[in-house]
């Protein structure tokens, strides 16, 4: 970590933070901490009922529930907090703060999560919307389901979700539309570093799936050392090859950030992964560098220094 006279905010997020980055940027301009900074940014996208990714109105699960994940990593003492497959309650990152804070806990689940949530006093909140509910309705147009549906589990998962063959199941219109993610990496005036990732999952996946997002060094990892990195995808790539982690550690073994990102993403060459499954990077380093990595052609990630009134979108290094 540089003189921390001299250090100026930072931020880099996947291209769906704008709103968030913006709040973010002027929190750290005012001597805001990284960690209220991140943490602040993706409340704002997963309160956003028009990003079907995160949080409120994000994308639903093979029943029709939304499960939210999310986590947050201060680089400094390496504290982490995590959330994963939480149903009616928002602000995923919030509550992954407060396992990280009050709690001798990385990461809860599920109904132990939901749990946690009431008894530290959140409110219960209804995540699913009826733009939500239309889509998943549109994308389960061989048999009529509703939310609750008292079927079996297995019989119903087994009828919508067939996993070999997930990849042709992603696509619709000719894109792929039901992976999606929000991360937040920043650098406050004293040099610290913080990452937050929240994430509703993969549509339409099988109830209880977690992918990288709550999973310290698959989706989010944080270092005031070296830097941090987050991760967008197909989730279960990043966790086979812990993405986020073996990034920062390419950056302790001296890499520069534009070669750290490169090797890896190369891991996931390594993997039998299906056309059509992808990774994307976002990554910070202590000095202030930015930079977004991805597998697939025409990604962006923004990025905002102090001085900028605006984030910018920059083009990711693809890696193949």
């Amino acid at each position: 970590m540089g003189d921390v006279t001299s250090s100026m905010p930072v931020m880099v997020a996947s291209e769906n933070g704008r709103r968030g980055m913006l709040a973010a940027m002027a929190l750290l301009r005012e001597g805001g901490s990284a960690l209220d900074a991140v943490e602040l940014a993706c409340r704002i996208v997963e309160d956003d009922p028009d990003d079907h990714s995160v949080g409120y109105s994000g994308l639903p699960n093979v029943l029709g529930e939304v499960e939210l994940d999310a986590s947050i990593m201060e680089g400094t003492t390496l504290r982490a907090g995590a959330v994963a497959a939480i149903q009616g309650y928002g602000r995923a990152i919030t509550l992954a703060r407060r396992v990280m804070e009050e709690t001798p806990h990385v990461l809860v689940v599920a109904r132990g999560a939901e749990r946690l949530a009431a008894e530290l006093g959140e409110t219960p909140q209804e995540q699913r919307t009826e733009e939500a509910l239309r889509r998943w309705r549109a994308r389960f147009t061989e048999r009529e389901l509703t939310p609750g549906d008292a079927e079996p589990l297995r019989s119903v998962a087994r009828a919508l979700t067939r996993p070999i063959n997930l990849q042709d199941k992603l696509h619709k219109a000719g894109r792929v539309d039901t992976l999606g993610t929000v991360n937040f990496i920043a650098r406050d005036r004293r040099g610290a570093l913080a990452s937050a990732v929240s994430t509703s999952g993969l549509g339409w996946k099988y109830p209880g799936r977690v992918g990288d997002s709550p999973l310290i060094g698959a989706g989010n990892y944080c270092d005031d050392r070296y830097g941090a990195a987050a991760c967008t995808g197909m989730g279960e790539l990043a966790i086979r090859v812990a993405t986020a982690r073996s990034l920062v550690l390419y950056l302790k073994f001296g890499m520069s950030l534009a070669a750290a990102g490169r090797e890896a993403l190369r891991d996931l060459l390594t993997l039998d992964a299906p056309d059509g499954q992808y990774m994307n990077i976002v990554a910070l380093t202590s000095a202030g560098e930015v930079a977004g990595f991805t597998t697939v052609p025409g990604k962006q990630y923004l990025y905002q220094r102090a001085e900028m009134d605006e984030p910018a979108l920059a083009d990711r290094l693809m890696v193949v």
